[in-house]
């Protein structure tokens, strides 16, 4: 009798298990290039305490369990812009830039200088919850694309 109800409990984890759908990222156009693998390779298992889950597309990761974190790679690298341009820097040799663009449902990183490049959507509710520090811990992964341009501000005039 125990082992049928350790069978059947065991049964049932596997069945719930198996029914966590991956979270559904639209493929980046150049998702295909070599680049992608490695940088998609190399990120973290856990972003901003956020753990990793399946995602639907080559070359994407995605973080969180209803409010999701998600990643891109091969997306359309920005030209030049007037938008918000910063540097994520860790002081230990990852510097990445990235454009911030903040919409209604919240904010789309994009990689400035590098190609191919990456993007990371954050809904405005984790936004809101979180810094955006967890960019740090995406860049030892990004900085596998070399930078062929970097973010100017004011000063740099």
């Amino acid at each position: 009798m125990k082992w049928s109800r350790l069978l059947l409990a065991l049964g049932a984890l596997a069945v719930l298990t198996g029914c966590a759908q991956p979270v559904t990222v639209p493929v980046a156009p150049e998702a295909h290039l070599p680049d992608c693998a490695r940088i998609v390779l190399a990120l973290p298992n856990q972003l901003a305490g956020l753990e990793r889950r399946q995602t639907s597309s080559q070359a994407t990761r995605a973080w969180g369990t209803e409010e999701v974190i998600t990643l891109r790679c091969g997306v359309e690298p920005p030209a030049p812009t007037t938008e918000t341009c910063t540097t994520a820097d860790d002081l230990q040799g990852n510097a990445v830039d990235w454009v911030a663009i903040e919409g209604e449902d919240g904010w789309t990183f994009t990689t400035y200088g590098r190609h191919p490049a990456v993007e990371v959507f954050v809904p405005a509710s984790l936004a809101e919850q979180r810094s955006t520090s967890f960019l740090l811990d995406l860049g030892p992964a990004v900085q596998r694309v070399e930078a062929t341009r970097h973010c100017i501000g004011l000063a740099d005039l």
